[in-house]
């Protein structure tokens, strides 16, 4: 039987604050991710989907649960583990711009990690015009700040980064809801091209069931931190179980 290349186990995370009454932001979340699997959780805004994602990529403690990648627990990783964590998993955010720093150009941006896991910084940056190339970006690309490209060459240069150093997850945390959608339907094809030549295995966050029905393999869907539906897209699409379900289907088909 197929191993998991990520697993998350009773995923709970309780918010504390002097003064307030706790707050259960996610509740006994549990999912695998396998290999080469292109794996949705979506959910409206507040359903817990990003504080999940937090857990996962260690920005967040959880307050119970565990959780494995490739079978290693990386529950409390943290340091120079954590760092050996992150050469597996990686992450493109939903606002390229700002995952940029300004000041520096799209080519130091992602030959920054390539020099930080000890590549010279000549073949960081001749590597660095290699991966632009596979998300389709010329090399003068390399050369330009964030804010001198549009928001789709801006993202696959987001995705050159994240596939710098080959992980085996990447996450995509509403990678392509600021964007067009004649460009969302171009990252989707570039994502799935990168899949299969990397061998990867994606996790796409998102609020929109329409734009994962035609990407990925399965769907979670969240709603008050826990999860309430999953399956292939187009069952849960034709054939959704849960109220919280038909209406998010309804808002956006």
């Amino acid at each position: 039987m197929m191993k998991p290349v990520l697993q998350a186990e009773k995923l709970t995370k309780i918010f504390k604050s002097r003064g307030r009454e706790p707050y259960t932001a996610v509740a006994d979340v549990s999912f695998s991710l396998f290999p080469g699997e292109k794996l949705a959780i979506i959910g409206e805004s507040g359903s817990g989907k990003t504080t999940v994602v937090n857990m996962i990529t260690r920005l967040l403690d959880p307050t119970e649960g565990k959780i494995f990648l490739e079978g290693e627990e990386i529950t409390a990783k943290k340091g120079r583990q954590l760092k050996e964590t992150y050469k597996k998993l990686q992450m493109v955010f939903q606002s390229p711009v700002e995952s940029f720093d300004p000041r520096r150009t799209l080519g130091d941006g992602i030959a920054e990690s390539l020099i930080n896991n000890g590549m010279g910084r000549q073949d960081a940056r001749q590597e660095a015009i290699r991966l632009l190339g596979l998300c389709n970006l010329a090399p003068e690309y390399a050369d330009r700040y964030p804010g001198e490209v549009s928001g789709g060459q801006c993202q696959r240069a987001a995705i050159a980064r994240a596939i710098a150093i080959n992980p085996r997850v990447l996450i995509l945390d509403e990678a392509t809801s600021a964007l067009d959608v004649t460009v969302q339907e171009d990252i989707l094809k570039l994502l799935t091209e990168l899949k299969d030549k990397l061998d990867m295995s994606y996790l796409f966050i998102c609020h929109d069931i329409a734009l994962v029905q035609n990407f990925c393999d399965r769907v979670l869907v969240m709603y008050q931190g826990r999860i309430v539906e999953e399956g292939i897209p187009d069952e849960v699409i034709r054939n959704p179980k849960e109220e919280y379900t038909r209406n998010l289907i309804a808002s956006v088909l």
